[in-house]
């Protein structure tokens, strides 16, 4: 299979991209806008792999999109901008790609009869929860305008499916981490904070819970759904890992060995959602289970971003 990643010089992405060319036999092209988030760097291992080609572009320029799409039997759709606080700080740029990129890649998709769409998306778009877990058939609450934009998308990849009979697919994970994030998310700037002996600064009152799954377990799980789930279906891949961020906090000052007196508290950011967790029954049923722990994900992404 020739699958198109796009955002695949990303955290997740191309940990995503990796895997299919060292664990699987299907060749990729990797298309990636090289934002701030994005780096070849995050793809050196398998820049030049002959089954591999990379091509610097954004998923909302049509000129880009359409050649590569119609050499591809599947599009995975990473692409987006997915920090919250930049997307409360201004949402243009999360509508433009989360949506109208989107958008472009769906009726190229559509143009060109890919054999399936995968829309990777997150827990975010069904909001909060304080008890129980989400299925994929929970009616989705935004909170953030990111989280709204992810929503956006994924109401209108499911749309194609139903109007066009578009072979889309959506995946909604938990919260990743691993080597590679981007230093603006949580565990890896709170670990390269507690190694500078810096205040890890935590919003509210750090009780909010999120599930924490480790970025290869993610993978595997789109992997999986990419080549077993049905067309029209949602797949929640998740951990059950469930930890308060200052849980998490912990967690990090501890193996690093800095004080926990460096957790400090600051302003709860807006519509900050108190907990999410996924019911992860459908994808389990294709055979999908979560290998990492919380503590041996979190033992090797330390000790990636401390070398």
């Amino acid at each position: 299979m020739h699958v198109l990643v796009t955002g695949g010089a990303g955290f997740i992405g191309s940990a995503f991209v990796r895997l299919l060319l060292e664990e699987t036999s299907h060749t990729v092209t990797t298309l990636d806008a090289l934002t701030y988030a994005g780096s070849k760097t995050n793809l050196e291992e398998v820049l030049e792999y002959d089954d591999h080609e990379f091509v610097e572009g954004r998923i909302e320029d049509e000129a880009a999109v359409d050649p590569l799409v119609a050499e591809a039997d599947a599009v995975v759709n990473f692409a987006a901008e997915s920090h919250v606080d930049r997307s409360i700080d201004g949402a243009a740029p999360f509508v433009q790609t989360n949506v109208a990129g989107t958008q472009v890649l769906l009726d190229a998709s559509r143009r060109h009869d890919v054999d399936r769409f995968v829309q990777i998306s997150t827990d975010e778009v069904y909001g909060q929860t304080v008890k129980g877990e989400f299925s994929e058939t929970d009616r989705l609450r935004p909170r953030n305008p990111y989280a709204a934009t992810k929503a956006s998308a994924d109401l209108l990849a499911l749309s194609y499916r139903t109007t066009y009979d578009l072979p889309v697919i959506v995946t909604r994970s938990s919260n990743n981490f691993g080597p590679r994030q981007h230093p603006e998310k949580l565990i890896p700037k709170f670990i390269t904070r507690a190694a500078r002996g810096e205040e890890l600064p935590l919003y509210g009152d750090g009780t909010n819970v999120r599930e924490w799954t480790y970025v290869t377990d993610n993978c595997r799980g789109i992997t999986t759904v990419l080549e077993q789930g049905e067309a029209g279906d949602i797949y929640n891949i998740g951990s059950g890992v469930e930890l308060q961020n200052i849980e998490v906090a912990q967690h990090i000052v501890d193996a690093v060995g800095a004080s926990r007196d460096l957790i400090t508290f600051v302003e709860d950011r807006p519509g900050h959602d108190q907990r999410y967790a996924l019911d992860t029954t459908s994808i389990r049923e294709l055979g999908w289970e979560p290998e990492w722990s919380f503590e041996a994900g979190l033992e090797r992404t330390i000790e990636y971003y401390l070398s």
